[in-house]
Parts: C-alpha cells; sequence; structure tokens
C-alpha cells in the first residue's frame, strides 16, 4: 500500500512540477520576450546554463538506457535541450502511467528506473563502460567547478539583485526542478534519511558539481567489468 501510495505521489508530484515550469516560461516570455538575445548571457546565466546541462546529461544517460535506442533517445534529448525540466517532468509523469499496478505496488521507483524491455536483466551490458563513464563525470564535475571558480573570480558573487532578471528567475526554476528530480534518485539511493538530506541540501547549494561527484562515487563503488546500468539502482535491487 505504500508503495502504491508513493506512485501516485510522484505522478501528482511531477505533474505539478511541470505545470509550474510550463506556466513559468509562458509568463516570463510574456513580460520579457524570448530568450535569444545577447543581452542575456551574462557569466552567471552562462554559468548557471553550464550547471543545467551537465545534469540534463545524467538524465539523458539514464533516457538513452530506459529507452533502449538511440532514436528515440536522440528524440527525447533534443526535447530535454529545448524545453528542459518540462520533458523531464513529462517523461517521468508517462514512464510512471506505464507502471503496471504491481509495479507500482512492488517498487514504484525501481520499475520507473528499470529499461521496460529488460525487467529480468537489471544489469545489461551497455556500449558505455563503467571506467568511462568514471571519467567522464569527474571531467564534467571539474568543467563546472572551473566555471564556478573562474565566474566568481571575474565576475563576483552571484547573490546581486541585478542578476536576477526574468530569464534567470526562469533558468533557476527549471535548474532546481531537475535538481527535484535528481534529489529523488539519491532518496531512493541512500540507505537513511540523514545521508539523502545530506546529498540533497549539496545538490541545492552546487548544482551539478554535486551531480557529477555523486554519480562518479557511486561508481566507483562498481566493479570495471560490473554493467554501468547498476548505477541506478540500490544494492538491494541489483
Amino acid at each position: 500500500m505504500a508503495n502504491s501510495v508513493l506512485a501516485i505521489f510522484l505522478k501528482s508530484l511531477f505533474s505539478a512540477l511541470g505545470c509550474v515550469m510550463v506556466a513559468t516560461l509562458i509568463y516570463t516570455i510574456s513580460i520579457d520576450g524570448l530568450p535569444f538575445r545577447k543581452d542575456l548571457l551574462t557569466p552567471w546565466m552562462a554559468a548557471t546554463l553550464i550547471d543545467f546541462y551537465i545534469n540534463i546529461l545524467a538524465i539523458e544517460v539514464w533516457v538513452l538506457y530506459k529507452e533502449g535506442n538511440w532514436f528515440s533517445g536522440i528524440l527525447w534529448l533534443v526535447l530535454l535541450v529545448c524545453f528542459g525540466s518540462i520533458t523531464t517532468c513529462g517523461y517521468i509523469v508517462l514512464q510512471l502511467f506505464k507502471l503496471s499496478p504491481q509495479d507500482s505496488l512492488r517498487d514504484p521507483v525501481y520499475f520507473l528506473l528499470l529499461n521496460d524491455k529488460t525487467k529480468n536483466e537489471v544489469g545489461k551490458k551497455s556500449m558505455f563502460s563503467v571506467v568511462s563513464a568514471r571519467v567522464l563525470f569527474s571531467l564534467l564535475g571539474c568543467v563546472m567547478l572551473g566555471t564556478l571558480l573562474y565566474t566568481l573570480f571575474t565576475d563576483g558573487s552571484p547573490f546581486r539583485k541585478e542578476l536576477f532578471t526574468p530569464w534567470m528567475t526562469a533558468t533557476l526554476t527549471d535548474f532546481y526542478i531537475n535538481v527535484a528530480v535528481l534529489s529523488v534518485w539519491v532518496v531512493y539511493k541512500e540507505t537513511s534519511w540523514t545521508s539523502a538530506i545530506f546529498w540533497i541540501v549539496l545538490l541545492v547549494c552546487f548544482g551539478s558539481i554535486t551531480t557529477c561527484v555523486y554519480i562518479a562515487r557511486e561508481l566507483f563503488y562498481l566493479g570495471s567489468e560490473d554493467p554501468i546500468s547498476l548505477v541506478l539502482f540500490k544494492s538491494s535491487n541489483r
């Protein structure tokens, strides 16, 4: 019963977050026009976009695994790049509605993460190796850390009123909805609320740096010959 309630909660949560982002996007366009303007690309906006798209990449890796083929995976990637968390939330809600009543009762997050075509093969081999994924996310974390430090040194603190333009506010809303998605995964993965809250606080404060550190950390728990998809699941589900 508790897992069934969790499935309903997740559908409601991500439907609501998707609607919030749609409303934010429409409102921002109505008051500030389209975002494709050079004057909007301040140093902190550029840093925020890099942060945003590193998290998008992490989500896209899961989508590629979930879809199981490059055509649909790339289609969802284009939608993620163009519409951000609206696509993230829409995709998750769609996958939740595909779950059978039995899956929703057993473990909705596990079956949400799992590739539908390989329900009995959690460790399906992929073209990505654990070692290459470690290198990728370690490098992305370093890129974001370098971007953060460079922007701090060249443009000062981000906590300045003039930086919070309508489009920066919309971008941050988009960013933190994706952080909420990643936080649900962290709660599922962690064995205690203390450690889950610790990582969520780091996600909120440091964004994709934390995302990359967390994923790289989980990858180092796997053997180099293990399927990379195992990183998605907590130990009891592998």
